[in-house]
Order: C-alpha cells, then structure tokens, then sequence
C-alpha cells in the first residue's frame, strides 16, 4: 500500500478520545477494566482502534480521558505507544481529578472535555478531533478535516448511512443540497417524524451512496471543532454533546455533515463485541487488521505451536499452544493453552497475561486447575476472559438458559455464556 501522505491540517489536530463510562453493556468484560482496554481480535485493545486510525492519519498528539478501572489502561498505552523525543507526539492518560473547580467525576462527554480543558490549552491546535474509545472502524481523519477546512465549518459531525430499522436507536442528522446539518433527532421513534429525516435520494450519486432502500444519516460520534468554538459551547455547564451541544451548535454554528462509507460497529454491547470478535474467523472479515496496520502493543511471542489439531475458520494469536484440539469459527489469544480433546465452537478466548505454572496452578484458590482449557472440555458460544482456568471435562454453553443470568462462576449476557477473567471452573463443570 502506498503511504498517505499527510497534510499539514492533521499536525495542527489535537485528538481527544472517550474512554466511556463504567461499561456497564459490556460487563462483566468491564468488571476489572476499563471499556477501552477490553481485549479485542486476540491481540489487541479497542483502544487501539482510535489511536491507530490516528497515527494513521497523521495525527500524533492524543489525549485519552477515562475515570473507570484505569490500570489496565494506563499499562498498555504507556507500554504500547512510546514516540521519539524528536518529535511531537504523544498519547496521554487523563484520569477523572478533583480540583479546585470541579470535585465531581465526568457527568458526560461534553463534561469530561470540559474538565480537561486546562491540560489542551496548553498544547498548540487549531482542531481538536472527538473520537470514542469502543468502535471498530477505518477512517482517514484526514479527510475529514480536509473537509472541516474547505467548509469553512465550526463543526463537523462524522455520519454514516443506516437504513430505518437501525435508525431509531441512533441520533439522526438531516442536510441540506451544501451537506450542512440542519435538524438533529436523537432516537427518533415515531414514523412521521423517522420520515422526515430521511436522506434526499438526489443526494446519492453526489455522496457515492449506491442503494436502493430509504437511508438516513446517523452521528457516529466523532467530531471535529475548531479550537475557538470548542472553548466557546463548553463554557457552559452541560454534558453531554449528542443531547446537549450539538442540537445548540446546529442553530448557532455552521455545522456540517461528513459522510462516511464502510464498516463501522459500536462495540457497546456483549452481543456486539461476540460477532464482531467472531467475524474475524471468517473468509473475509469486515474489518480489516492487516493493512494499513493497527498497532498495539509489541510481546516478542514466540509463534503458536499445534500439536495436533483440526482447525476450521480460526484467527490463532501469538505464543499459543494447542494439543489436538478442535477449534471452529473462534478467536484464540495470545498464550491459550488448548488440551488434549478439548472442543471450541464460536467461542472468543482472551488468552491470557502470562504462562501458568504447576505450582501456581496447585495454589488452594486456583484448586489445581491451570490457565487455558482442560482436556476434554467442551465450550460453545462463549468469551472466556483473560487467565481464565477451565478444568477437564467441563461442558459450558448458554444453550437452553436465559439470556441474562448472573452466577457465581459465570454470566450470560444477550445469550452469550462469558467466563470472567481470573474465574476458575472445577473439573467436570456443566453449564
């Protein structure tokens, strides 16, 4: 592939990406992380989704916000992003703080940008780029801050066509012949007025869009203001942008709309993080990994040994190991260890953070079962977390339970089984 070569916007784009809330969609993945630091395709974070698009695009300063079970977090971005002191990038870690103006946490987005003002201040921009920290997409920012300029726009606002049904559980934008935004419904539910947002078909060609159906332009959440009327809508105390900010800027500023075509999934739920995680099993997958890269950070794993196995649709990560086993349609992350006879079906492995030991394994808590998969164990639909211990003949599948279900050894959510992390499922266990 042939390097983009970036323009000189992107160096004056500061980008601010949302760590999220407490996660609570995405628990028990969330229990003992923060919502960006959840494991993603084997090897990856999601945070590294925002950052890598970033550096991609030419876009080296990065502030990441957060306030929830930081740790992890903080670990893998300073372990993993580490620039020359030549240069002027950066990817910083920016915890809720109490100070002496504000000793509450972030009460939304827009709070959170907010309370952060004093540390982008400090830092020269001209752009400050919104992203968030749980979706799985490509984009070339510099596009859309080409786009921003050449508008002469206050505020651009990525969106993304989605037909109805997918349309009443997102903020809706309607533009005008210029692409400038002029209405903003969030959620819209009632039909007449789902209706009267719908995308001008005269609009298509120009857009690029090729179809057929009734298609509405729904906010993905990533914004680009200029520096200036960031400081002025946040001077104020609302917080959130979609259901605060933006519907003011509409009637104030000249917003406009950058339309965006391709893969883009909120990773928001269990149910969401489970196909997407799975669609990387596949002939092709919807996202692609491989080019232009997504970084993340470097192990120096040896490559996965199999001793044997029947392997149908399998995205196998670093410094595994696998003793005739059988894997279908699964993500296996780095360091599994898979046993002899054990059986995975649509099943999502996290992997783990380091190799067991027996000693470690014979420890009372951890009642002599290692780290990975027991010999002749079964385990279908299912995340099974980091350093996860799963004895021998263990049979675990949500099939016939309902589909939310909190038990001591494990969860179901959206009908998806989810062993947490660190748990520890006995010998012979049935789920």
């Amino acid at each position: 592939m042939t390097p983009t070569r970036h323009s000189d916007l992107t160096s004056r784009t500061l980008a601010v990406i949302m760590g999220g809330g407490q996660g609570t969609r995405l628990f028990p993945l969330t229990r003992d992380r923060a919502k960006p630091a959840v494991p993603l395709a084997g090897k990856y974070r999601l945070v590294d989704i925002p950052i890598s698009n970033c550096i991609n695009s030419g876009i080296r300063r990065m502030y990441l916000l957060t306030q929830f079970n930081s740790a992890s977090l903080h670990r893998h971005v300073s372990q993993s992003y580490k620039f020359d002191h030549f240069g002027a990038g950066f990817v910083e870690l920016l915890a809720a703080e109490q100070s002496f103006n504000s000793t509450s946490w972030y009460q939304g987005t827009a709070d959170a940008v907010r309370k952060n003002l004093m540390h982008f201040q400090n830092t020269p921009f001209d752009y400050a780029l919104i992203l968030s920290g749980d979706q799985l997409y490509r984009m070339d920012f510099q596009k859309i801050v080409e786009a921003h300029a050449a508008n002469s726009a206050d505020l651009t606002i990525a969106t993304i066509p989605v037909t109805a049904k997918d349309a009443a559980a997102l903020g809706i934008m309607h533009i005008n012949s210029e692409r400038r935004i002029v209405r903003f419904v969030e959620k819209p539910k009632e039909p007449a007025v789902l209706d009267s947002l719908k995308l001008d078909r005269a609009s298509y060609e120009p857009l690029g869009i090729q179809s057929h159906e009734d298609l509405f332009l729904a906010s993905m959440g990533i914004y680009v203001f200029n520096r200036e009327v960031l400081f002025e809508l946040l001077n104020n105390n609302l917080t959130d942008f979609g259901k605060h900010i933006i519907p003011g800027a509409i009637e104030n500023k000249r917003v406009f709309s950058y339309v965006y075509q391709g893969y883009w999934e909120d990773i928001g739920t269990i149910r969401s993080f489970f196909e997407a995680s799975l669609d990387q099993a596949a002939d092709w997958p919807k996202f692609n990994f491989f080019d232009p890269p997504v970084f993340t950070r470097p192990r120096y794993l040896p490559p996965s040994k199999v001793n044997g196995a029947a392997i149908d649709h399998a995205a196998i990560s670093d410094g595994c190991i696998v003793t005739r086993a059988r894997i279908l349609n699964s993500v296996i992350g780095i360091r599994s260890v898979l046993q002899e006879g054990s059986y995975l079906n649509k099943v999502v492995m996290m992997g783990a953070d380091y190799y067991d030991t027996p000693a470690r394994a014979a420890r009372p808590e951890n009642q002599g079962v290692p780290i990975g998969i027991g010999a002749g164990t079964r385990i279908e639909h299912a995340i099974v977390d980091k350093n996860a211990r799963i004895g021998e003949g263990c049979s675990l599948s949500p099939a016939g339970k309902p589909s939310e279900v909190d038990h001591p050894l494990y969860y179901i959510r959206d009908g998806v089984l989810v062993i947490p992390k660190g748990a520890v499922i006995p010998n012979g266990t049935v789920i």
